[in-house]
């Protein structure tokens, strides 16, 4: 007999190898579990919650969502989630199905599709079904989706501009937003263009701050996921913010914060439990963290550059002009000196 620890251990462990040696493809369908981590630090899963991933590649956010719970409350009561997971690869699906398998969790739910066109998880309305935490890592920059389909279908643009039809990104937000309960959080890594690009992006951003969903802004280092050196940012959204993080966004730089590696950096424990004390805190940080009213943020046009609103921390020397300009003066009365002497030994040279 082999514990299902064990088993599901050296599967994730061949999973990471595998998206280690696919270069590009290998992002396609693993997230370091570290960055999974931060976000199940910060959503802390409950007993009986229903989690939901609509991009689950091999399902590394619903494992992490177990074993955050099975080391804070046992496994008895981790094995009280609800895991749902939808994914378009059918390889990556196999790979999904068989590493909930092996971690003994074989009540996680499944289903393969195009989430964008054909959601999988609907209530018996026919809209989609709604949870109690959504995470994902929604693929990066897809030009080509459906885009009809996605904006008449499942009401997900209410409220909403349509995300351009050439970038999918704010389609998996607007998605999981729609996809969120009443008291619903959720965590998603998003290359920074989302961020602070404009257009019909820039209103979904401004409409999202202003429907107050954004809790939280973490820019991760980069290097950190196989077969891109973009860095990412966690999005923290949540449907019912406690009354003191109401109308505010905490903004937390942790690019600066890894363990460096050749070809790939990675996120130490102190790296993680520091991303998610500066969340629960939510207070200032100086330069890392920094609580940022709706108001500044509008000021700023509702854009979210991390460095619009945390100094880099990489302090700049301060130059004090009348000195400088002292030392110039100082250095030019010596060349024209040197230049006259130059000019005396070229003369007895006979030049």
């Amino acid at each position: 007999y082999i514990s299902s620890d064990l088993l599901g251990d050296a599967y994730e462990y061949l999973i990471q190898q595998f998206a280690a040696d696919a270069g590009k493809k290998g992002g396609e369908f693993y997230t370091p579990r570290e960055v999974e981590r931060i976000i199940m630090g910060i959503l802390k899963p409950h007993q009986k919650d229903h989690i939901y991933d609509p991009t689950v590649g091999s399902g590394g956010f619903l494992l992490e969502a177990y074993n955050y719970l099975k080391q804070k409350s046992g496994e008895k009561i981790a094995k009280t989630l609800y895991l749902y997971g939808q994914e378009q690869m059918l390889d990556t699906f196999a790979i999904a199905k068989i590493n909930m398998f092996l971690h003994g969790l074989d009540s996680a739910d499944i289903r393969r599709g195009d989430t964008l066109s054909t959601p999988q998880f609907l209530n018996q309305q026919g809209g989609l079904q709604t949870f109690d935490i959504v995470v994902a890592n929604p693929p990066y920059s897809i030009k080509d989706w459906e885009f009809d389909q996605f904006k008449t279908k499942y009401g997900r643009t209410e409220g909403y501009d349509k995300p351009p039809d050439k970038n999918a990104g704010y389609a998996f937000v607007l998605h999981i937003i729609k996809s969120m309960n009443v008291n619903g959080r959720a965590g998603i890594v998003l290359p920074h263009g989302v961020l602070f690009r404009g257009g019909s992006e820039g209103r979904i951003r401004e409409q999202i701050l202003k429907n107050d969903l954004i809790e939280a802004v973490v820019a991760l280092p980069s290097k950190l996921f196989y077969g891109t050196g973009i860095p990412a940012a966690i999005l923290i959204f949540n449907k019912n913010k406690p009354e003191s993080h109401k109308n505010k966004v905490l903004i937390i730089d942790a690019e600066r914060d890894f363990l460096e590696g050749k070809n790939q950096n990675t996120l130490r424990p102190q790296d993680i439990s520091k991303i998610v004390k500066a969340h629960d805190g939510y207070v200032d940080i100086e330069n890392y963290a920094r609580v940022v009213g709706l108001k500044e943020i509008e000021e700023n046009e509702y854009n979210l550059n991390i460095r619009r609103y945390i100094e880099n921390g990489d302090k700049e020397e301060l130059i004090n002009v009348k000195i400088v300009w002292d030392e110039v003066k100082e250095i030019e009365k010596n060349r024209e000196v040197i230049d006259r002497k130059v000019g005396g030994y070229l003369k007895e040279l006979k030049y």
